[in-house]
């Protein structure tokens, strides 16, 4: 989520993510600006209190707050992710705790998110139509590179993405919607022999 965003190095916090419907309401928030817990109740089919009450975790552990300037009837609080930049983190950084496991965890967990979140488009892809299932792509890359090279790789990216996603907010903004989605990319770079 950029170069900019949270690097995390608190275990506890992390393990806030250690469950899906956590991780689940993140991504929700992050892609809607704003919601309520009713609103995301909705999109993930568990009742409004339970959902309540994991955003109320996200909070203790600074990942969403409250959001302001959002005044309705008062009855329901509405959210938003604590920074747009995201967050992340380094297995390193957990390597030698003996909880480090959590950390690999939550990877598996951003993971199997981002699997259900493509498996879903494709399932859904005639519905799209002719001119989004053209423009989506799924590409892999084989390279020979050093880690410095894989990490050069990754700013380059980061920078490429973080472009496109404020020239989107602009044109948002400039009131240019039309045809206008969440759009989910998704990027690994790992070692690998064959």
């Amino acid at each position: 989520m950029g170069s900019k965003h949270e690097r995390i190095t608190d275990l506890s916090r992390l393990k806030a993510f250690t469950n899906p419907l956590r991780m689940q309401l993140y991504r929700l928030l992050y892609a809607a600006g704003s919601a309520t817990a009713s609103q995301l109740a909705e999109q993930v089919d568990q009742a409004p209190s339970l959902v309540s009450y994991h955003l109320r975790k996200l909070a203790e552990h600074g990942f969403v707050s409250e959001a302001s300037g959002r005044s309705g009837d008062g009855r329901e609080r509405w959210w938003q992710v604590a920074s747009e930049e995201g967050w992340g983190f380094r297995d390193s950084d957990f390597a030698d705790t003996p909880e480090g496991a959590a950390a690999g965890a939550v990877s598996r967990g951003i993971f199997d998110n981002r699997t259900a979140q493509y498996r879903a488009y494709l399932d859904q892809k005639a519905a799209w139509g002719k001119a989004w299932s053209d423009a989506a792509f799924s590409s892999e890359w084989l390279l020979d590179l050093t880690p410095a090279e894989l990490a050069e790789m990754n700013d380059e990216l980061e920078a490429l993405t973080r472009r496109w996603r404020e020239r989107g907010k602009a044109a948002e903004a400039g009131g240019d919607t039309e045809d206008r989605e969440h759009v989910s990319v998704h990027l690994y770079g790992f070692p690998f022999r064959p």
